[in-house]
């Protein structure tokens, strides 16, 4: 008897539905069908529960329209209405979804980092890696740099991506040589 190979692209869609809106028999053309390697499998499941979970919460409509690869991390669009709060936690998830995906093999799912051939920039682990390693400064691995509101306006607010325990964790600026004013 032989066996059939499924798609984990399709079993994501179908197991998230109200994500992707996937036409009947045809889950496969669904806007959002993922185009990245299956190394990214897990952080996609990840971020589709946490949408869902936020969508529980506060309600709203969603769609995902494009999630794909590109300069060697995860791109996840979306479009939809939901409150300012529901859209936060969403836009939450994707971030985590995208950080993990800076650290992540997207051939096998290993840790890995950002690696170049001729001009293609790929995140990999060492034994999926082609081409050289993209240098990093010292202390500013998987470092992002948000803006966050505060009663007066804005402050510059640097966070680290930490791998193990999939969340974002506050950088001192000035560690960063980032002066507030």
């Amino acid at each position: 008897m032989a066996h059939t190979v499924r798609d984990w692209r399709i079993e994501l869609i179908e197991a998230h539905p109200n994500l992707f809106h996937p036409q009947e028999a045809h889950p496969e053309q669904a806007n959002g069908y993922p185009t990245c390697g299956d190394g990214w499998r897990d952080l996609l499941e990840r971020a589709c529960v946490r949408i869902e979970r936020a969508l529980a919460d506060g309600g709203g409509a969603f769609r995902a329209s494009q999630i794909k690869e590109k300069f060697g991390g995860l791109r996840f669009y979306w479009h939809g209405e939901v409150s300012s709060e529901t859209r936060s936690r969403i836009n939450e998830a994707i971030a985590l979804a995208e950080a993990r995906s800076a650290c992540t093999c997207e051939t096998c799912g290993e840790e890995g980092q950002l690696y170049r051939h001729g001009g293609i920039y790929m995140t990999r682990c060492a034994a999926h890696a082609k081409g050289q390693p993209v240098p990093t400064e010292p202390g500013q691995e998987n470092v992002q740099v948000v803006r966050r509101a505060t009663p007066g306006g804005f402050r510059i607010a640097p966070r680290r991506y930490d791998r193990a325990s999939d969340t974002f964790v506050d950088v001192d600026p000035k560690s960063l040589g980032i002066e507030e004013q």
